[in-house]
């Protein structure tokens, strides 16, 4: 990846009901799924190193996320996300921050996920031509 790519904050929001421990392992399987994708995973600012003790949710459950705008790689991202959640019992969120402008996914109706999912897509895709 290069200095180009574009980069975005993924921070997933465990339900009320989970302690730090069940957010870490949260934190984990995403971090694990993500890595499968082309993409980078980059610590966030103020993050602990791996394997560090963290109390902080924020930073348990904080990625950073470079990619290439080319090729379509974002879109891919944020579909992972989606059903990601949707395996998930709890009711989880994940925010998705890129330049200042973020969408917030949850359990919704699959008709208003697409169509959020749609307009941030199309703010932030690159044309692949």
């Amino acid at each position: 990846m290069t200095e180009s790519d574009t980069r975005a904050l993924v921070r997933l929001e465990a339900d009320g009901e989970a302690d730090a421990e069940e957010l870490d392992v949260l934190a984990r399987r995403l971090r694990a799924e993500l890595g499968e994708l082309d993409v980078d995973l980059l610590p966030v600012p103020g993050e602990l190193p791996p394997g560090a003790k963290a109390a902080d949710p924020v930073t348990i459950g904080s990625l950073m996320v470079a990619f290439s705008a080319a090729g379509g790689v974002f879109p891919g991202l944020v579909e992972t996300l989606r059903e990601w959640l949707g395996r998930q019992a709890g009711k989880h969120k994940i925010k998705v921050t890129i330049d200042g402008d973020t969408v917030e996914l949850e359990r919704a109706t699959t008709a208003e996920r697409q169509q959020l999912i749609d307009a941030f897509v199309s703010r932030h895709a690159q044309p692949t031509g």
